[in-house]
């Protein structure tokens, strides 16, 4: 039996370092990325990636490798976020430019960029945040950018799924919960452990594509 591969973007904390983790406790060769290339863990199956999802070079050189070693994928996970605006309550426009080009531009680079290797009946999972419904009840106004950022890779999901429709590939938005991160913060509900094993389990399960998603339930958008 063929060993399943995922790539993950954002590996080195957090979220998508437990995430990775998961998937190799499972079985996964795991391709992870990170700013600097460098892990502070290490698998037989892990392979470090050094990647800037802004750096159109940088993209074009894992796809280089990609294409020489033929590899192909099964999932591919958009982890990789920045929260720039915290503190803000109106867009700033410099700190809005720079998270767009990470959370929705970059997302969408890396995502374009890796669709040739994704096989039939792959994944495309996209690490979305409450923080970008438009029917939520808006409690504060921080953090617009943020939130603008997640409502257009929700858009930009749902363009994917229709187009991708035909190679049986689902795309999904996945809210991963409120997670104990240095983005969530100390009080967050749930360990980062938490929110991977549900992410893995979400990966296996067949689920509507083009949708948003919490712990396997239909989100709105």
């Amino acid at each position: 039996m063929q060993q399943s591969t995922i790539f993950i973007t954002g590996v080195s904390r957090g979220i998508g370092k437990a995430t990775a983790q998961k998937f190799l406790d499972e079985g996964y060769r795991v391709f992870g990325t990170s700013l600097s290339g460098e892990l502070d863990y290490t698998h037989e199956n892990l392979t470090p990636v050094r990647l800037d999802i802004t750096n159109e070079q940088q993209v074009k050189d894992i796809v280089q490798y990609l294409h020489e070693n033929n590899i192909t994928l099964d999932i591919l996970l958009n982890n990789a976020g920045v929260l720039l605006d915290e503190d803000d309550d109106e867009v700033v426009l410099d700190r809005l430019r720079a998270t767009l080009e990470v959370n929705l531009i970059g997302t969408i680079r890396i995502t374009q960029a890796l669709l040739p290797f994704i096989v039939s009946g792959g994944k495309i999972i996209n690490i979305s945040s409450s923080a970008g419904q438009l029917e939520r009840d808006l409690t504060s106004t921080r953090y617009p950018g943020y939130k603008i950022s997640k409502t257009a890779l929700n858009m930009y999901t749902v363009c994917l799924a229709k187009r991708l429709e035909s190679k049986e590939i689902t795309v999904s938005a996945v809210h991963p919960g409120w997670v104990r991160t240095d983005m969530g913060g100390k009080e967050a509900d749930l360990a980062p452990e938490e929110a991977a094993t549900y992410l893995f389990e979400f990966a296996h399960k067949d689920v509507e594509t083009g949708k948003f998603w919490f712990k396997s339930e239909r989100m709105k958008w």
